[in-house]
């Protein structure tokens, strides 16, 4: 298993939001190579000591919320860590583990609550994505609005073998291809 701090380094020294947000066959790749065994280590609870600093609670965390969702694109086990992710979330921002982060840092140990299909951590994630630019709100607020909407990421529903209702077979044709 790889450290907290080869977790920090490939996510914010070696790529960007490029990488993060662009769905690159070639990153997912890099990532699995590098991190696969970190990540099965990480969401067996294997790596709880990395929670003794600020740099450790947010590498969990990217872990669960961000690799799930690079190397299980497309399929349940992109979603199954998020509960574990959005708990550590909690828990460090109860430590205080958020202060002083940088945004991009900080949007990471917030974006558990952007990905929770639950209401109430919908618009938590709101109020911790206040202080962020224009388009990063805006992009909170959206996956918000989905929840309150329909209660669940429609784009998650093939992948999570559920069955996707008109009104949200809908709204992911006027969104296009998007997955929350």
């Amino acid at each position: 298993m790889r450290n907290a701090q080869d977790v920090i380094d490939f996510w914010f020294v070696r790529h960007g939001s490029d990488d993060w947000f662009g769905g690159k066959a070639e990153f997912d790749a890099a990532l699995a190579a590098e991190f696969a065994e970190t990540h099965a280590a990480v969401a067996r609870a294997e790596a709880w000591q990395w929670r003794a600093t600020s740099d450790g609670r947010l590498a969990e965390i990217i872990v669960l919320d961000q690799f799930s969702r690079q190397l299980h694109r497309g399929s349940a086990q992109a979603f199954a860590q998020d509960k574990m992710a959005v708990a550590l979330a909690q828990e460090a921002i109860a430590a205080g583990a958020d202060q002083g982060l940088d945004q991009d840092h900080a949007m990471f140990l917030y974006m558990p609550f952007m990905h929770a299909e639950s209401l109430v951590l919908q618009e938590e994630g709101v109020k911790l994505f206040a202080s962020f630019s224009e388009n990063l709100q805006k992009f909170m607020t959206g996956h918000r609005d989905t929840i309150a909407r329909f209660g669940r990421f429609p784009f998650r529903n093939k992948a999570l073998g559920r069955t996707s209702t008109p009104e949200e077979q809908a709204y992911m044709a006027e969104q296009g291809d998007r997955v929350y």
